[in-house]
């Protein structure tokens, strides 16, 4: 089944779990073609071996077929807890769309989907998950479990994120983000995906929340969701243009040549202090261009969860 065909429409999110087990299945087989060779197909019954470790637990079937070593990773090691965090104010129903595709996505759509195909691996590996959503308000939470019950209601809500557009809704991110941090007691593995775009947004406040999610060791990931050709780069056509912001409603008539050069300059700038930011905090922080594919998502995942566990 051709997965464009499956999201031709918004309510093709409804299929939502179809759509992210073709995503993680297309990852997995490119793994055999990347450095993680040998480790897609085991990954969730192996860890890498470490020096110092013992020997003991050497998978050396593994070895003779990758040349690496892993070490036998037993199902009290593998459990971890992870809650998921998605960023629904109305700057990531941006670009707005009647339709879409695999290749067409906008920012909300795109994390929707990357955030189902990080809950599909986390269900292989038997994890627990939670998912948290705000806009202009808490909109929904869920506490980390691993049943199938659970993570179907799950995949409901977050369709629902995509198909309910909110009409002019801001947010105070750092609120939210300080009332689930309370809620995370155990220690988790941390998602974020955030356009970063806010409103009257105190940066201090906003990365005071962010230290907050890692109270408690959690190991915290930003996924910071943006369209580079348009939010980045400003690849508009040089035509008289009114640009809108969706949260506020307000709008300036520009031709886009006229300011591309300094829009250009200044967004980079602050997506060069939010990194530096995070790197202080120690946060990870990666960008996920709506334009890209998932790869880069699934495999910080891969690589966190190795430092996680």
């Amino acid at each position: 089944m051709n997965i464009q065909n499956e999201l031709n429409k918004t309510e093709g999110f409804k299929n939502l779990e179809l759509l992210a087990k073709q995503v993680v299945e297309g990852f997995i087989a490119g793994l055999h073609k990347s450095p993680f060779h040998g480790f897609s197909a085991e990954f969730a019954e192996h860890k890498i071996y470490n020096k110092g470790e013992s020997t003991r637990h050497i998978d050396w079937k593994l070895f003779a077929k990758t040349e690496k070593l892993y070490t036998k990773r037993y199902d009290d090691e593998t459990n971890l807890r992870c809650h998921i965090i998605i960023d629904n104010s109305s700057s990531m129903h941006y670009p707005e769309m009647r339709s879409f595709s695999i290749e067409n996505l906008n920012k909300i759509a795109f994390s929707v989907l990357a955030a189902s195909s990080l809950m599909q691996i986390l269900k292989k590996q038997r994890d627990a998950v939670g998912l948290s959503i705000y806009s202009d308000a808490y909109d929904y939470y869920a506490p980390e479990k691993g049943s199938e019950r659970h993570h179907l209601m799950l995949l409901n809500h977050l369709s629902e994120a995509v198909i309910l557009k909110h009409q002019s809704k801001q947010t105070e991110t750092y609120k939210y983000l300080h009332e689930i941090a309370e809620k995370i007691h155990k220690r988790s593995m941390i998602f974020l995906f955030t356009d970063m775009f806010q409103t009257n947004e105190d940066e201090e406040k906003l990365f005071e929340a962010l230290r907050h999610l890692k109270y408690n060791k959690h190991e915290v990931v930003l996924f910071h969701v943006f369209d580079k050709q348009k939010e980045l780069n400003f690849e508009f056509s040089n035509k008289p243009k009114r640009f809108i912001d969706i949260e506020t409603g307000e709008h300036i008539n520009l031709y886009a040549d006229a300011i591309k050069e300094n829009y250009s300059k200044a967004v980079a700038n602050y997506f060069e202090a939010l990194k530096l930011k995070c790197l202080q905090y120690r946060i990870k922080y990666v960008e996920a261009d709506v334009n890209g594919n998932f790869n880069n998502i699934l495999t910080t995942y891969m690589l966190e969860r190795k430092i996680f566990v």
